[in-house]
């Protein structure tokens, strides 16, 4: 009796210790597939993740996607890899480039919320500096953080329509797209996704009876992106470039408190008799 369980014992350890390689082994066998997948091949998997858990409102599933997150993975795992600056000829336009940057910093976003074991705010201080300055992103082979490759990397681009596709995953950022960015219809989508912004409560509301202007503190946060030229010297002048009708004229600019809740979908409630 002895000596079989020890067999078994033995046996156990073997099996374990293969099933254990055969993962390690897919693991990376996966990274080193995404890794030499092209752009096209990459965005697929991005457009799963938008298209299966992320709402038209622009909320994402985190729950469900922290139970799939196949396709999220291989995609981070890709930007780990590949970048306009490590592969220039997989990104051969700016648009190629820029469109990139977008889709990297949300996907690094989203996977970063679950990481975090998916916080209900980052409202603190010392919150956003841990997910946005202190927590290591990899792009292209690089390290940084989220902070970091915004102003370092997405900002210098020079076209402020960027801060209406870059998404953190809280609830006062713009909507995140259930597509991902392409380089070629870049400009149409950055017009679009500027102009709805502009439409929405949350971002903007005009106060006739106080003659005031509440817009967004992303505004207050990155002023000189917009008011860079002489064509728009003042935040309104922004504004009036994507709005149908303008802003009154003479009203006073207030900012918006800024909502860091994550901008997570809530679990339906369940109907009377039933638990959720």
């Amino acid at each position: 009796m002895e000596s079989i369980n020890a067999r078994n014992t033995a046996c156990f350890g073997v099996t374990r210790r293969i099933v254990v390689g055969v993962m390690v082994m897919a693991m990376y066998a996966t990274a080193a597939g995404a890794a030499g997948a092209s752009p096209t091949v990459a965005y697929t998997w991005w457009a799963s993740v938008l298209a299966g858990f992320v709402d038209d409102s622009g909320r994402t599933n985190f729950t469900a996607l922290t139970q799939s997150r196949a396709d999220l993975d291989r995609f981070v795992t890709w930007i780990a890899e590949v970048s306009p600056r490590s592969d220039p000829r997989a990104f051969p336009t700016r648009a190629a480039a820029l469109a990139y940057h977008l889709n990297a910093y949300n996907a690094l976003a989203m996977a970063g919320v679950i990481d975090a074991g998916i916080p209900r705010d980052f409202a603190s201080f010392f919150k956003r500096r841990r997910f946005f300055n202190w927590r290591t992103v990899k792009v292209g082979g690089e390290d940084t953080n989220l902070s970091a490759y915004e102003n370092e990397v997405i900002r210098p681009f020079g076209d402020p329509r960027v801060h209406f596709a870059l998404n953190c995953m809280v609830r006062d950022c713009p909507r995140l797209p259930r597509t991902p960015f392409q380089a070629e219809t870049l400009d149409t989508t950055l017009n679009a996704l500027t102009f709805e912004f502009f439409t929405q409560a949350n971002h903007l509301r005009i106060a006739d009876a106080t003659r005031e202007l509440w817009v967004s503190s992303l505004l207050k946060f990155y002023t000189a992106d917009f008011i860079g030229d002489a064509e728009q010297p003042h935040l309104v002048e922004f504004i009036n470039r994507y709005r149908d009708i303008p802003l009154p004229a003479g009203y006073r600019l207030r900012f918006l408190d800024y909502d860091w809740t994550v901008n997570r979908q809530l679990a339906a409630r369940a109907p009377p008799g039933f638990a959720n």
